[in-house]
């Protein structure tokens, strides 16, 4: 049976009774599924202030009877972040954890630059990232998880924040042809483009949809339900990827 993955990306929590409300409706949906996931990815921009109110509210929100991976985005405190909804001690390095799940590896990464909204990997992240998939070995199929999308997709907003890209990173990802995928969030849009050859596969928003500039001049689509992202990972490591909207 194929390994199923579902992601959400920007909750926003910030202790409004929307945010609470749409984040609640989509964990109550993951969780009612007649298969559950096999793990869920959380890409960032988890709280919206990075309040330590806000990543209780998390923990809460996000229990699950599956894993719950997740990972940082411009919106949120990485000291906060590990100390309240990891429960590690609050340094201010780069949230970085790996996470076998079923046959594959999913490694979620901190892209962030803390008190900026574009993405950058690290040296370090990139150094354990490179590591962590030569200790795996190429025969484990290992996707990569994190905020910013490293392409642009066709609006300023996400454009004029999204990863700074490096031929370092071209190359690991060119040494390690086990990554079957980049996943992101960040754009609040559903997305599929290409990076080093390499899908790049953007979960829609939990909190309001990114109108395209051919959709109207108002960016934020706050109307609209939060959408999630399955991934399925069949034997021969191909992903396939459906979007949904919560209802």
């Amino acid at each position: 049976m194929a390994l199923l993955l579902a992601q959400l990306s920007d909750l926003h929590l910030d202790g409004s009774a929307r945010a609470t409300e749409r984040a609640a409706r989509a964990m109550d949906y993951l969780r009612g599924l007649p298969r559950q996931p096999d793990a869920l990815l959380v890409t960032g921009d988890i709280a919206d202030h990075g309040a330590v109110a806000e990543y209780r509210e998390a923990a809460r929100l996000l229990a699950a009877p599956f894993p719950v991976l997740s990972c940082p985005g411009n919106h949120d405190d990485r000291a906060t972040y590990r100390e309240v909804l990891l429960g590690e001690p609050p340094a201010i390095s780069p949230v970085n954890h790996v996470r076998r799940v079923g046959a594959a590896a999913v490694l979620m990464c901190d892209t962030t630059i803390p008190g900026r909204d574009e993405g950058r990997f690290s040296p370090e992240t990139l150094t354990w990232i490179d590591a962590t998939l030569t200790a795996l070995g190429r025969e484990v199929p290992a996707l990569l998880a994190f905020h910013q999308p490293p392409v642009v997709l066709g609006h300023p907003l996400p454009d004029h924040s999204r990863l700074e890209t490096s031929q370092r990173l071209v190359e690991l990802l060119t040494d390690h042809p086990q990554v079957v995928a980049l996943l992101t969030g960040h754009a609040h849009t559903a997305a599929a483009s290409f990076f080093a050859g390499i899908p790049v596969l953007v979960a829609p928003a939990v909190t309001w949809t990114l109108r395209m500039p051919w959709e109207g001049p108002d960016p934020a689509d706050r109307a609209a339900p939060p959408g999630v992202a399955f991934h399925l990972l069949d034997e021969e490591h191909r992903l396939t990827t459906h979007f949904r909207l919560v209802p």
